[in-house]
């Protein structure tokens, strides 16, 4: 071998080292993006993983047990609470309520009832646990119906289905298929009867639910002891789907109807619902009251974000 053949496998080898270290930098510098990445990743996961802990921990509160054989049972109120409907999905893609919550027949309706079809997909509303799987007969109560125990602290109940796609215990997804719609039970034609309760006490879906617009109407519901039941009379008045101005035939009939309708003229005077671009000082200016007076009776900040249809409290 020359010298000169040994002096360029020489030039070689001294270069080598010096690329060496300049790849292993490139490669470095390649893996930080990707770092920074898995590490937003784990981040939400222990993120969501708190959260559902946080949820679960708040469910448990407020049931002291789990039981398959009844379909609600109605335990002691917390005086407030707050439930997060974020985690949503719309049960039906039906947006015509054919029934209110509320007076019927003589009776009280604790849920809504909505236009289906038999064999029209069912979907749970929230992430959640099914407690109960159960056909009370023919002409009788629900028909084939579902309960499902939800880490936000309510229990939905799905009535009068064709068909039961889950079965007890069944840990299941926001917007996961769990029936066909049907007419089964104690019903006049096929549709869902969809309640949503709390700590086994009914209340009105309206209050959470917007079937025509198919959204929540908030982030979250909080819930207080001493007015859910306004509440409820006051969402039938503003999303109920029959009789003029939206008010159920039952509760316009009904002979406490001058009571009802006083609660809810009340109660809606009372709310504000967010427009685009509306900020806490323009709704304090419209309603002759104070951005501090807001955020008090809102328990918000003054920074807080405003979305567009949020419910604010003004009086």
């Amino acid at each position: 071998m020359s010298f000169k053949s040994i002096r360029n496998i020489a030039v070689i080898a001294v270069s080598s080292l010096f690329v060496l270290p300049v790849a292993g930098q490139d490669l470095l510098a390649n893996q930080a993006p990707i770092d920074r990445k898995m590490k937003a990743v784990d981040a939400g996961i222990l993120k969501h993983l708190v959260e559902v802990e946080e949820f679960e921990s708040l469910a448990d509160e407020l049931y002291e047990d789990w039981d398959n054989t009844y379909a609600h049972r109605e335990t002691e109120l917390p005086d407030s609470f707050r439930i997060d409907l974020r985690d949503f999905c719309m049960p039906t893609a039906s947006r015509v309520v054919t029934s209110n919550f509320g007076a019927r027949w003589r009776r009280q309706h604790k849920g809504l009832d909505i236009k289906v079809y038999i064999g029209d997909t069912i979907r749970s509303a929230f992430p959640g646990k099914v407690r109960v799987v159960k056909n009370q007969g023919r002409r009788k109560g629900y028909g084939q119906y579902i309960v499902i125990r939800h880490p936000n602290g309510l229990e939905t109940i799905y009535g009068h289905l064709s068909k039961q796609l889950v079965v007890e215990n069944q840990e299941v997804r926001a917007g996961e298929p769990i029936g066909l719609g049907g007419n089964t039970g104690r019903s006049t034609g096929s549709h869902l009867h969809f309640e949503t309760r709390l700590c086994g006490v009914a209340l009105n879906p309206a209050i959470m639910f917007d079937f025509v617009n198919q959204d929540v109407v908030a982030d979250s519901y909080m819930f207080y002891k001493n007015r859910y039941e306004a509440d409820g009379m006051m969402a039938t008045v503003l999303r109920g789907a029959n009789g003029k101005n939206g008010y159920d035939p039952a509760l316009v009939n009904s002979p406490n109807v001058g009571k009802s309708r006083d609660v809810a003229s009340r109660s809606t005077s009372t709310i504000h619902k967010v427009r685009k671009g509306e900020t806490l000082s323009s709704i304090a200016r419209k309603h002759g009251t104070t951005v501090n007076a807001l955020c008090r009776l809102n328990r918000i900040s003054k920074n807080v974000r405003l979305r567009p249809g949020q419910i604010l409290k003004y009086n």
